[in-house]
């Protein structure tokens, strides 16, 4: 069973809390993965929304983050307000908002990295395996 709107707030809001009481010694990696916050204005709303994301891949400023929803049939409210609005903003370690542009993985490109996720971080494979949608990858890039 996938969990509901409320457990998924609930748990990034717990994130959330686990990193204020720690004054961020604890909350900034889960599993080996930096936590980003992500930043993006809501397709509706057009107010921003922030969320806790892991990112399995990172590099050169760049991050990888799933649209898992933990396995969830339906693509995540933050995933879905990228893809209407790509200028976000992200956060790492607690450090200032970054400007970035999300770019959601090509067919080719979501190939070449899935396994590396997968490989890494079964939980991943098992989100795709709970679900008929093809999970997607995201870049988050610095802007020019």
């Amino acid at each position: 069973m996938n969990p509901p709107d409320l457990a998924l707030k609930a748990m990034n809001a717990g994130h959330r809390l686990l990193i204020r009481l720690t004054g961020g010694r604890v909350g900034h990696s889960a599993m080996g993965m930096p936590v980003v916050e992500l930043t993006t204005v809501g397709r509706r709303s057009g107010e921003p929304r922030t969320v806790l994301l892991t990112a399995p891949l990172h590099g050169d400023g760049s991050y990888v983050v799933v649209a898992s929803r933990g396995g969830d049939d339906k693509h995540p409210a933050w995933f879905l307000n990228l893809r209407a609005h790509p200028d976000v903003e992200v956060a790492v370690q607690g450090g200032p908002r970054t400007p970035m542009r999300a770019r959601i993985a090509d067919p080719e490109e979501r190939a070449r990295l899935w396994p590396q996720v997968t490989d890494r971080y079964r939980n991943y494979a098992g989100y795709q395996r709970s679900t008929t949608r093809e999970i997607p990858l995201v870049h988050l890039e610095p802007r020019d």
